[in-house]
């Protein structure tokens, strides 16, 4: 996997292209240009933007995904999207607001590569160590899926979290994971459990070995048992290797962030009988037949270090 990163100031914010042309990698500029202008239109005064993107090779094809973001006057907007090896194409698009001390509110919209697409919003509140958030999506057909969370700090360096997402259909997914934080080192591990009892466990750790460098280890056990294993390592000034793919990034950029925001994380669970409709959580996300050799690693921090979104 090619994965490409670099933080610029919005007044200049430009957009990196791959040097091999294809159809699909013709789109995904397309994609991005329009991301620009769309994100810069929104919030030209914005005091800080990002681009990014990637490349992903698996047995099943190619895939090409950027993303562009923005930040400033108390909101962050981003834009990006996923080309497929056959020609489909997926978009996201959302904003987030800081409403009040410690209150939230989100808004974004999923598009998938058939044109049909989700509406998501949501609202997140923190207080005294905790945040909690409620959701909901739209399908194009009018269907609604609802989802709720709770993170808390229960103790210096530890978190907890857990939450559900209910389907149209009724069918419910929960999800709960725990978070420690010792030393140079963080380890997180989380459960998601379907309806039928089926689970996927994600589990991962983060360790600064070096000042400025953070090497990572994620590991993803479906319900069939198939397991997908990443390894990398974060350099904050010079370069993000992730299995042996060198990726450019930028000096830190110096962003404040709200103090603690809650985003469930993405589910991804397809219970025997398939339901007739279950909108899925944010992200558009591409996911090849198990065992899945390639996964999207969401904007996070570690540590006091920024780690943007990307592909593993």
């Amino acid at each position: 996997m090619k994965n490409r990163s670099f933080a610029v100031p919005a007044t200049a914010a430009c957009v990196a292209s791959s040097t091999a042309p294809s159809s699909a990698r013709g789109t995904l500029r397309k994609l991005v240009l329009s991301a620009t202008v769309a994100v810069l239109a929104l919030g030209s005064a914005s005091a800080f933007a990002w681009s990014q993107h990637g490349t992903a090779y698996t047995s099943h094809g190619t895939y090409n995904g950027a993303r562009f973001g923005s930040c400033g006057g108390g909101s962050c907007s981003h834009a990006g999207g996923v080309a497929g090896p056959y020609g489909g194409f997926a978009s996201n698009t959302g904003t987030v607001t800081r409403n009040a001390p410690g209150q939230f509110s989100n808004s974004g919209t999923a598009t998938g590569r058939y044109g049909n697409s989700v509406q998501r919003a949501g609202d997140t509140n923190c207080a005294g160590g905790s945040c909690s958030h409620t959701g909901t999506l739209t399908g194009p057909d009018g269907k609604t899926a609802t989802t709720s969370g709770e993170v808390t700090r229960t103790a210096p360096g530890q978190y907890s979290s857990s939450g559900s997402i209910t389907g149209s259909n009724g069918n419910t997914v929960d999800h709960s994971a725990s978070t420690s934080c010792a030393g140079s080192t963080c380890s997180r591990s989380s459960t998601l459990t379907g309806p039928d009892g089926g689970t996927v466990n994600h589990s991962g750790t983060a360790t600064r070995v070096a000042p400025g460098v953070v090497t990572t280890s994620t590991s993803v056990t479906g319900t069939h048992s198939n397991t997908v294993t990443t390894s990398g390592t974060v350099v904050t000034t010079g370069v993000v290797t992730t299995g042996g793919t060198t990726v450019v990034v930028a000096p830190k950029p110096v962003v404040v962030p709200p103090p603690v925001v809650y985003v469930p994380p993405p589910v991804v669970y397809a219970p025997p009988p398939p339901p007739p409709a279950v909108y899925v959580a944010p992200r558009a996300v591409y996911v090849a037949p198990a065992p899945r050799p390639v996964v999207w690693v969401p904007g996070h921090w570690v540590g006091r270090v920024w780690v943007p979104a990307h592909w593993a």
